[in-house]
């Protein structure tokens, strides 16, 4: 979803050559084949969206994959991007490496204050690793080799891509996929997980796209003034958050299903808020568009277009 997204924004610039692949043509887990492809490709900036992601169910069903694959990857496409003489890279990473408990808004100087969510904690090592991988080689490499590799932190993220999956996906697109499929069966009720009280923010995929686009271009003078050699990473939000039940209710409405919402409180609730503070990006010149109304009728007209409704009933 997100890779897509900034393939969008780069092809909107027509002096872009964009070089990209699907995770059927490359296994960036396995070092060989990314060294191979860096060798041919030769290109000249990266931008690392590709990931293993989900939700809190498939965080803590598979925490060995999500902290295995999410270092590999990170680790062979930094170093092969070093190796064969890329000097820009933009790393993503996730709000989730935040302390569970960290100040709201949460600001970039929080990062390693506390402990983690647990449910999504191996996820999270593996993205601050990635932060850490960025800023090591820029540490030692940057005034030899001219090494500048940044690192955006996005919030929650969704739109047109996304993962529908029933149990794997994350919360909107997971919601979308239970209301509608709840109005195409006439079901009197949809169950949340959790009590509906944690309050998360969410960013529109494009506009995260565009965000990334502008934190690559930006001079790096400009880039190192607002950073530092050891917190370098720079949040990616709205600056709005919003409860789960009132997201769903707002789901609800946008795909039009009339019954009722229950919750299981039974299931865990992850972080009780998670609120990015994006001050330093909007100094630096960018703000989110898509609000999230306009947000979920696009998300949910892409789920109706690209045959995912279907195949899901």
């Amino acid at each position: 979803m997100v890779g897509s997204a900034i393939v969008r924004a780069l092809q909107s610039q027509s002096q872009n050559a964009v070089v990209k692949r699907t995770h059927a043509e490359l296994d960036l887990t396995n070092q060989q084949q990314v060294m191979e492809f860096f060798q041919t490709e030769r290109p000249d900036q990266v931008y690392l969206a590709a990931a293993k992601v989900g939700g809190i169910h498939a965080n803590n069903t598979y925490p060995a994959d999500f902290i295995y694959q999410n270092l590999m990857i990170e680790a062979n496409v930094i170093h092969a991007a070093f190796v064969h003489g890329v000097k820009k890279l933009l790393f993503l990473g996730s709000s989730c490496i935040y302390p569970r408990l960290a100040e709201q808004p949460m600001h970039e100087e929080s990062l390693l204050t506390g402990r983690l969510e647990p449910t999504n904690e191996p996820y999270a090592i593996a993205k601050i690793a990635g932060i850490k991988l960025c800023e090591s080689y820029n540490r030692q490499y940057g005034d030899s080799h001219g090494v500048d590799y940044r690192s955006v932190m996005p919030t929650n993220l969704y739109g047109p891509g996304d993962n529908y999956h029933p149990e794997n996906s994350h919360v909107i697109p997971a919601l979308i996929r239970r209301f509608h499929e709840a109005k195409v069966n006439d079901a009197a009720s949809v169950t949340i997980w959790g009590s509906g009280t944690p309050k998360r923010e969410f960013l529109y995929v494009d506009d995260m796209a565009a965000a990334s686009v502008h934190v690559m271009q930006l001079p790096k003078t400009t880039y190192d003034q607002f950073t530092q050699p050891m917190l370098s990473h720079i949040n990616v939000g709205c600056g709005d958050d919003v409860s789960i039940a009132a997201l769903a209710r707002s789901i609800g409405e946008v795909v039009g299903y009339r019954g009722r919402i229950e919750f299981d409180t039974s299931k865990p609730n992850g972080a009780p808020r998670k609120l990015m503070d994006s001050t330093r990006l909007n100094t630096l010149g960018w703000q989110a568009s898509v609000g999230l109304a306009e947000g979920l009728a696009e998300a949910y007209h892409d789920f109706l277009s690209s045959n995912k409704a279907s195949n899901s009933l």
